[in-house]
Formats: structure tokens, sequence, C-alpha cells
């Protein structure tokens, strides 16, 4: 089923997508595929997406206004600043330009059109080296970017930890990229994409060794109370 142009925009609303089972759809490149998750438009705008490059796709060059998020699943994805393999941590902000590509193929994370205006920090990390930092509990914590109260990371969950019970202030989104991530909701395998509105409360916990990309304090939300 082809995906509206508008999907997923509702922040109050929490969001739950398994990623396994959802269709990829052609991009207007040839041998670049998409899994849309949230968008505003079908080719601009607000997007939150999974993406697959055959070998030897490319983009033509084009830039990111309000910046571009990326974290390279698997394969090697690449533009003019260099080679990014599995576990890349890639921000892209407003101003840059770019034509993609991907030599031997690869799967990326990608967020369109979110950062704030006053971001304007090119951030490339290499998760497979960067270093681990002790979290609560028994977690393990690697900071990637931070920004007016927006914070992105990966956490590690050791077998059969659970953390308190919290709320997220501005929200919180999920990318489960090993393991399964769970909670009183439900349980969330690898590669599922979760997506919790503004002062939502949950209790997670693991029962296997897990990990997740996760980023807090991000989504829209009105002081006064209304979404």
């Amino acid at each position: 089923m082809k995906t509206p142009k508008k999907f997923n925009l509702d922040f109050s609303q929490r969001i739950v997508i398994d990623t396994n089972h959802v269709a990829w759809q052609p991009s207007p490149m040839k041998g670049v595929w998409r899994k849309p998750l949230a968008r505003e438009n079908a080719e601009q705008g607000h997007a939150t997406s999974i993406v697959r490059y055959e070998a030897g796709a490319r983009f033509s060059e084009h830039p990111h206004p309000l910046g571009e998020e990326i974290l390279v699943l698997d394969g090697v994805f690449s533009d003019h600043t260099g080679d990014y393999g599995a576990g890349s941590y890639i921000r892209n902000p407003e101003g840059f330009s770019h034509a993609p590509f991907s030599n031997q193929g690869c799967t990326l994370f990608v967020k369109l059109h979110q950062f704030q205006p006053d971001d304007k920090a090119q951030v490339r990390i290499d998760t497979n080296s960067a270093k681990w930092l002790p979290g609560q509990g028994g977690l393990a914590v690697m900071p990637l970017h931070e920004h007016q109260g927006e914070h992105v990371a990966l956490v590690k969950w050791p077998a059969g930890e659970k953390f308190q019970p919290h709320r997220h202030f501005g929200g919180e989104e999920i990318l489960v990229l090993s393991g399964e991530f769970k909670d009183e909701h439900g349980s969330y395998p690898t590669g599922t994409w979760l997506r919790s509105p503004h002062l939502s409360q949950h209790h997670p916990f693991v029962d296997e060794p897990t990990t997740i990309w996760v980023k807090t304090g991000h989504l829209p939300f009105d002081p006064y109370g209304q979404i």
C-alpha cells in the first residue's frame, strides 16, 4: 500500500512500527529505496525513514534545509566528505549540500528537516570506536549529540536490566538496533521504531542484551499544555 504524503505527523500520538514488516518503496533515484516512518510530503519537509542504497546507487546533489541526521545500519555510505561504514552517526546542518552514493550498498536510518534553526554542528562519529560511558544502573551510554534540550545517544542494556519509570519532556524516539526492548506496553524487536509524545511515561526493561538509538527533548509541544 502506498504511504500517504502526510504520515505520522501527530506528535501527540505514540507510534510503534516494526520496520521488518514495512515494504520498501522506490525513491525518485534508481536503486534507492525507502520505508517511510513519518513524513510531511513525499519529497520535502519533515521525514523519518529507513533508506536502502543498492550497490552503485547514487543520489544527485541536493541541500538539506533544517538538516539531515543519519545512522548507517549496514554497508558503506559515501559522499564527498568520506566513506561511512555501519555504526557511523552523521549530522549535516542546513547549508550543507552533497551527492551521496554507495559503491557496495547500505541501509540507513535517516531523519530530514528536523534540526533546530540554530543547530549548525556537523557531526561524524564512528560508534564502533567511540567511548561508552556508565549510565544509570547497568546501562552504558554513548552520547552522540546535544543541543538546546535535545539529546541523542546509543544506550546499551545488559540482560535483565530494568530502568525506573520516567517521563519524557519533549518526547522520546527509539530505534532498536539489537536485542529486544520492552516496557509495560509491549515488546519491540530489532528494527522497531518508537516515538512517544511529550510527557509520556513508561517503565522499560530487557530480558536479553539490547542496544537502542534514542533521542529525547526534540518533539514539538505547546508549553500551555496542548500539543
